[in-house]
């Protein structure tokens, strides 16, 4: 088949040719490449010869390539710049995508082999690489439902089907909400916003074709507008549209969706002979199961709410003081943190912003790993899915090591929140295949480039998991980089952040846009010194989202959703000044997909190790210490899924990790 999606790449770093890609090309390689997988597992399924680790699992690893090439580049385009013919195909996609991997999940004969082989496992001579990739198989295939009868193969085939369908639309309705809602600002409303979001807003402006200043509901202009502008009943306009995304009512409401999808998550656990769809996906991670993700969530919560109690009426004090009578409401609490956070710790975002450029950061997260694992970055000219795209070679000691790609900038086009995901990931079977990386974010365009300290932190962040995959070193994909256990993959992530808060990183990097000097040393220790601020409405938010995300997976499916939202709040005693980081209907994380659904906990998981992993860098005395990222990247991020991730951080720290790291961190030790 002549289609550009099929071909061998001859391209540098064989990345897909990007420029000469078509919306047209995707429908007809999707078809063929489809087809193609299932003739390849069938050949397979039907081996006349007895199953062995070769011609089965490894052999299963090499089927479906064309599939993998079409839909890396399909999904890394629909996700960072869509349109509405990438939507429709999405739309189209997913569900034919449930079905073929039930249908290949289902195929009684190819499960026999993997069971077999599964049976027959201490007698193989399997290395532990191999013997965990197998397990992970016939896992998998277990999970899905192989092991099911007739019946209930067929209703957990519809169940995925339409979960595929709800995803889909779920995450299309929160991007049209976004992109539909804007507000316009006179001069009067720009009165007491600094500079750089007023620049920002007028880039929105001229992005939507509008003349004058507007905010959208891209995170990177809301924030910094309910921080900064006096104007109280703007603030309300801007962060009641915010949290009414996919809540509004008409074509592009989430809850119903929601709702569905907690029913047919139900469901399926029950078919797979579990209590509740937490218990389902908590099996295979740290936790194990809810009651260890309820302990680690309380635990963190009192002190939380403690801290956001104590806060909240400073923050009223100030409230009443300018003259506004009643309660802080949600969309005063940033606006008057900010102002008690220029008074306490002499901060003023508007100072602060200058010196943190993005191209300053991103040569920050580059250096700190050069430090640390001698990787080294060279900017290279290859084709990009949008003109915002970056790419750099990554090399060590002169080998090439990956190719990393960095799209940073908020667009329509572009789903909100910020993501590390791979083109290509590293493995050494069949052949050396070195990974394609891409950090993407939404940081607010402006020339040049400014970001808040949050932001810079999301770049690291992000950065982190890029790391996990580029430093890789196993044998089989499927255990390459980030394939870990949700509520592992953020240490990597999380753990990089701090090497942000370094003095020396931001004395070297931290420089102001103008006059390209680095931050003043008073200043520095000021930012340093705040990083904890506002760390318990930062908590409560989290945790809030978490809770709720985790009572939705333990009990049965309510029939009103928001209600049982509410519910689980006012049982926690929720500050009614703070809401949830993500409401239900805006919940991509958990109804997007199931990746994080009863996981999203985990960030706080990683947490505990993360702040307990840099510990061990504070106590060497030296944020670089060599011999330390030697054994976090052999023991750790070159790991990836080949070991179990308890034994993993074990070989690094040499125990597990409590919460009074993560607490300590937080500064909520009381």
């Amino acid at each position: 088949m002549n289609n550009l999606l099929l071909r061998e790449w001859k391209t540098l770093f064989e990345i897909a040719p990007f420029d000469k890609i078509s919306d047209d090309d995707f429908s007809p390689a999707f078809d063929h490449a489809l087809s193609a997988d299932m003739r390849e597992k069938l050949v397979l399924a039907n081996n006349p010869e007895p199953p062995t680790f070769a011609n089965t699992i490894e052999a299963l690893m090499q089927t479906g390539k064309d599939l993998d090439k079409v839909l890396s580049v399909f999904y890394t385009m629909a996700g960072a710049d869509s349109n509405e013919t990438r939507e429709a195909l999405m739309r189209e996609f997913s569900p034919r995508l449930s079905a073929h991997s039930s249908e290949i999940i289902f195929n009684k004969d190819l499960f026999a082999r993997v069971d077999n082989l599964w049976t027959r496992r201490d007698d193989l001579g399997l290395n532990p690489e191999q013997s965990r990739v197998l397990m992970l198989t016939h896992r998998n295939f277990l999970r899905a439902g192989a092991a099911l009868d007739r019946d209930a193969r067929e209703r957990m085939k519809a169940i995925k089907s339409r979960l595929a369908v709800l995803g889909t639309e779920f995450s299309q309705n929160l991007l049209k909400d976004e992109r539909s809602w804007h507000i316009v600002l006179s001069e009067d409303d720009l009165k007491g916003l600094p500079n750089f979001l007023i620049e920002v807003a007028n880039k929105a402006a001229v992005e939507k074709k509008i003349e004058g200043s507007v905010i959208t509901l891209s995170r990177s202009l809301v924030v910094p507008f309910l921080q900064f502008s006096p104007r109280r009943d703007l603030r309300e306009i801007v962060y009641k549209a915010w949290v009414a995304r996919g809540a509004s009512g008409g074509d592009t409401d989430n809850r119903e969706l929601a709702r569905e999808m907690l029913e047919l998550r139900q469901e399926m656990a029950g078919l797979l002979g579990y209590r509740d769809f937490a218990s389902f996906k908590l099996e295979t991670e740290m936790a194990k199961k809810p009651e260890n993700v309820y302990q680690l969530l309380n635990d963190v919560w009192q002190p939380a709410k403690v801290q956001a109690d104590k806060d909240a009426a400073v923050l009223v004090k100030m409230m009443h003081e300018d003259g506004t009578k009643g309660d802080l409401e949600k969309w005063d609490w940033r606006y008057y943190a900010e102002k008690r956070r220029k008074a306490d710790h002499d901060l003023d975002e508007a100072i602060i912003k200058p010196f943190f450029q993005l191209d300053q950061m991103i040569n920050a997260a580059f250096d700190c790993s050069g430090r640390l694992f001698e990787l080294e970055f060279k900017s290279v000219d290859v084709s990009l899915y949008h003109p915002d795209c970056r790419a750099w070679e990554v090399t060590r000691r002169g080998k090439h090591v990956a190719l990393f790609i960095g799209d940073y900038y908020a667009r329509g086009s572009k789903r909100s929140g910020a993501w590390c995901s791979t083109m290509r990931s590293q493995a050494k079977f069949p052949k050396e295949q070195t990974p394609i990386v891409i950090n993407v974010c939404n940081f607010a365009k402006s020339d040049p480039a400014l970001l808040s300290y949050d932001d810079a932190r999301t770049l690291f962040h992000e950065f982190g998991h890029a790391l996990h995959q580029m430093l890789s070193d196993v044998s089989y994909e499927m255990v390459s980089g980030t394939s870990v256990p949700r509520d592992f993959v953020e240490l990597p992530s999380q753990l990089y952040e701090h090497w942000l808060e370094v003095p020396e990183v931001l004395e070297k990097f931290a420089t102001h846009v103008d006059t390209g000097e680095a931050m003043p040393p008073a200043l520095l220790e000021k930012v340093l010194g705040a990083a904890n601020f506002d760390m318990g409405f930062q908590t409560v938010e989290y945790v809030a989202s978490a809770m709720v995300d985790l009572d939705y997976h333990t009990r049965e499916a309510p029939t009103d959703i928001i209600a049982q939202q509410d519910e689980v709040l006012g049982a926690m005693g929720m500050p009614n000044a703070i809401g949830m980081r993500h409401a239900t209907a805006q919940f991509a994380h958990v109804f997007s997909g199931d990746s994080y659904a009863s996981r999203y906990y985990s960030y706080m998981w990683s947490e505990v190790m993360d702040a307990d992993a840099f510990a061990a860098f504070e106590e060497k005395g030296d944020s670089f210490d060599a011999e330390l990222a030697k054994s976090l990247e052999l023991n750790i991020l070159s790991k990836g899924g080949s070991q179990d991730p308890e034994a993993l951080y074990t070989a690094y720290r040499g125990r597990l990790p409590g919460v009074d790291a993560l607490l300590r961190g937080r500064g909520l030790m009381f």
